[in-house]
This record gives C-alpha cells, structure tokens and sequence, in this order.
C-alpha cells in the first residue's frame, strides 16, 4: 500500500489493532509501494501496481506458501475472517499465474504459464524439457542464445518439447523452485521429472534429453553432497531476500 493513499492513517491504525490480537501467532508487515527497492518483494506475490491495496499471507513452515482474501477491501472484519480462516486450516494455497500468451507456442522455445503446465509438460507422448527462469536472473539471461538453439536444432521432433516458465509470475503446487535457472525433464510414459546438473551447455543438454535424462541428471538427494561453488552460481528467487 502507498503510505500517500488517502486511506493509509485508517488502514494502518485499524491492521495495527488487529495484529495486537495475534501476538506470536503472525507477524503484520507494511511494505510501502512507493519505495522502488520494494518492486522485488510485490514482484514475487505477482502484484501489479493496479493490484494495490493488497493483502498476502505467507506461511514459512516446510515450504513457503502464498495465501489471498477473496476480496480486495482493507478493512479489520474481513482480514480478521480471512486470518481466523488461515488459522483454523480452511484456506487454500494461493498460485501466481499469467494468463497462456496467445503466441506460446509459435517459436521454437514455447511458453509456459501456470495455467498451461500441466496441459504441455505431462503429456505422456512427449519428453518435455523445462527451464524455470526469472527475468532478473543474470545466468538465465545467458542461457537464452543456447537454449533456443537447442530448441531449433530438435524442433523437427514431434516427440520433444523445449519450453520456459517464468517462475517469479507463475507457480505450481506440485513443483517449489529453488534457484535460477532450474531446467527439469518431464519424462513422456510415466511422467517421471529429472533434475538437469549437467553442463549448460548445447552439447550438455542435448545428451542430457537424449539419453532420457541419465546423462547429467542430478544425483538423489540423499546422495548430494553439498556444493558451496555451484550454489553461490546459482541465483536464488527473491523468496529468500525477504
């Protein structure tokens, strides 16, 4: 919310006596709008500077979990319905989604978004390769060039699909990302998703989904060891500056 709204005073004071009543159950957090820095944090809860005033509720538990009101009015009863609700377990996991580019599939790289992954990305007649990017990502800006010439070089397969999901504007309940880029195959028959950790590289990826993802694939997760090198590499989603 813009602290310059003509309702802040209101909205502030009312929020402020609310979160009295949810002391060490929930933490009440502003974040003014007019501050550019903050672009990052409403950037992640897929706000737009049309959607504001907003609410969000996160849940740091196992996983981080996004929560939205079903109404867009600011005032103390209905936040306290929808806390109370977020409390008693009856709210569902909000997901960020774009709406399908009517062009998503026109180059050879297609386009994913929340509301047609599923649709693409578990077809069982093909082996579909996904990279989960952010737009800010320095790494993935460098992967573009290789990654759409992958794309073109296997784009005559029927049997194979190069696609990108912007991660910072859509999520899915199945899949959590924890840095940029992640590229993951989703295995035609069963479904089955490898992790890519192989080489970013054309040769690398073209091994990769040609050997149905057992060259370069991540190893088990109770095998891994840690890699301090390869994680200071990789750019974390804005999540984790919060």
């Amino acid at each position: 919310m813009s602290k310059e709204a003509e309702n802040f005073n209101k909205v502030n004071e009312s929020t402020r006596e609310l979160a009295k009543g949810y002391k060490n159950k929930l933490l009440f957090v502003f974040v003014n709008t007019d501050v550019e820095e903050n672009s990052r944090i409403t950037e992640f809860f897929g706000l737009q500077k049309e959607d504001f005033p907003a609410v969000r509720l996160i849940s740091l538990a196992d996983q981080l979990v996004k929560y939205k009101p079903d109404v867009a009015e600011l005032n103390p009863e209905k936040l306290k319905v929808f806390v109370d609700d977020y409390l008693a377990g009856k709210l569902k996991p909000h997901l960020n989604t774009q709406d399908v580019p009517a062009d998503w599939d026109k180059a050879p790289v297609k386009v994913l978004v929340g509301k047609n992954f599923d649709e693409v990305a578990l077809d069982k007649t093909k082996d579909v390769l996904v990279e989960f990017y952010a737009p800010w990502c320095g790494h993935c800006k460098k992967l573009v060039p290789i990654y759409d010439e992958l794309a073109e070089k296997l784009a005559d397969r029927k049997d194979i699909v190069i696609a990108k999901m912007d991660s910072t504007a859509n999520e899915l309940e199945h899949t959590k990302i924890e840095s940029f880029p992640t590229i993951k195959l989703y295995k035609k028959g069963d479904n089955q998703v490898v992790d890519y950790n192989g080489e970013r590289t054309l040769e690398g990826m073209l091994k990769f989904i040609e050997s149905g993802g057992e060259v370069g694939k991540a190893a088990p997760e109770d095998e891994e060891e840690e890699d301090l090198e390869k994680d200071d590499a990789d750019e974390k989603p804005v999540k984790d500056e919060l």
